[in-house]
């Protein structure tokens, strides 16, 4: 791979010197697997969003409209906790991803992104972060804010993970579906992912930091709609995926002032047709696996539990056809995917890993509930 140099002009964002990579694509329907058990772990949870195990294995599940509910290690009881973040519960928009803060158990700390209301009729992505106190959370600060608020009800992200050391977190932010001009420009954090510490200030070794005119905890840029995203346990890497418009769903492994080509290239094509881009462009890194037509990715989670079929495996969520995906990699490659879950024919917005190895995928719909699943 040569040596790539960046270029700023008119604060847009131009990669140099650098050939694009072949994509993998699933363009044919996956297997479905019935090689797991699943059973219902929790029920009565409205539109649930994001998932975050507390060291003590219960689990804090966002809902959609703004409630917080925290479920016993059992699942049999559910906790409604206040004192979130204010949130406009408006188009994809609402309260939505969480994180627990590593230092957990000494802080009580943990992380809401969601979208904030602003003025004229604008919104836009933020993150907060509070104290978990009982059944409340104290303290709420916001910590980040997306710039500029929009007027637009969707493509907000926004899935947020720390660091594999604990020391950055990572937010993910949509194109807002109305701003594409703003995605490839390095004063706005539209269509980004961002690198921030815990307490929202700013890295001094961001790839941008140095850049006049940028804002500096932008860690990567051109990117649709992120909605999944975890670091890999060895490499440390950020790997996340992103709704493509028609066609063209990707994963990525994200490196610091890396340009993911949106709307410049993508593997999808304008809703009812139409061209956008090309596929590929020098400059602009190709995805490691695209979905063609679009599966709607929720979150995904790399799997590190004890189970060994499924060690090394990501999991991906689906919202529009409905199921969990396994897929295997070799050598950096995916060289095959699987469909579980199909069975219950619901969205699935989120999955993560518990702490008894087991995945926790959440439904995505009024009555939400989160189920269990673990290999045969």
């Amino acid at each position: 791979m040569k040596r790539r140099d960046l270029m700023l002009t008119g604060l847009s964002l131009t990669l140099l010197l650098t050939t694009p990579a072949c994509a993998q694509t699933a363009s044919r329907p996956a297997p479905e697997s019935n090689a797991f058990e699943a059973r219902v772990f929790a029920e009565g949870i409205e539109q649930p969003w994001g998932m975050a195990f507390l060291p003590d294995g219960r689990l804090l599940v966002t809902e959609k409209a703004g409630g917080i509910k925290l479920i016993s290690k059992d699942g049999k009881s559910l906790q409604s906790i206040s004192g979130g973040p204010s949130v406009v519960d408006y188009g994809q928009g609402g309260l939505l991803g969480v994180a627990v803060d590593p230092k957990f158990s000494e802080n009580g700390l943990v992380y809401f992104s969601f979208s904030e209301e602003g003025e004229n009729d604008t919104a836009g992505t933020a993150v907060a972060r509070g104290k978990l106190d009982g059944s409340a959370i104290t303290g709420i600060q916001v910590i980040w804010r997306q710039t500029p608020k929009v007027e637009s009800p969707n493509h907000w992200g926004s899935r947020i993970v720390f660091s594999r050391d604990g020391q950055y977190l990572f937010i993910t932010v949509g194109d807002r579906a109305n701003q594409r001009p703003l995605v490839q420009r390095l004063d706005t954090t539209i269509g980004k992912t961002l690198r921030i510490r815990p307490d929202g200030s700013i890295p001094n070794d961001n790839p941008f930091v140095k850049t006049p005119g940028a804002k500096p905890e932008i860690w990567s840029v051109g990117h649709r709609n992120q909605q999944g995203a975890f670091v890999h346990p060895k490499t440390g890497d950020l790997w996340t995926n992103e709704h493509g418009p028609q066609g063209g769903d990707e994963i990525n492994i994200v490196k610091p002032g890396k340009n993911y080509g949106w709307p410049l290239i993508t593997y999808g094509e304008e809703y009812g047709g139409g061209k956008i881009g090309e596929t590929a462009k020098d400059g602009l890194e190709q995805p490691l696996y695209y979905w063609t037509p679009s599966m709607a990715p929720g979150n995904m989670v790399f799997y590190t539990g004890p189970y060994k079929q499924w060690q090394g495996k990501v999991f991906v969520a689906s919202l529009k056809f409905r199921y969990l995906g396994m897929i295997t990699l070799e050598n950096g490659k995916v060289v095959k995917e699987e469909k579980l879950l199909t069975d219950f024919k619901e969205r699935i917005r989120d999955v993560v890993q518990g702490p008894d190895g087991a995945l926790y995928a959440a439904f995505d719909n009024a009555e939400g509930r989160i189920v269990r699943v673990v290999p045969k």
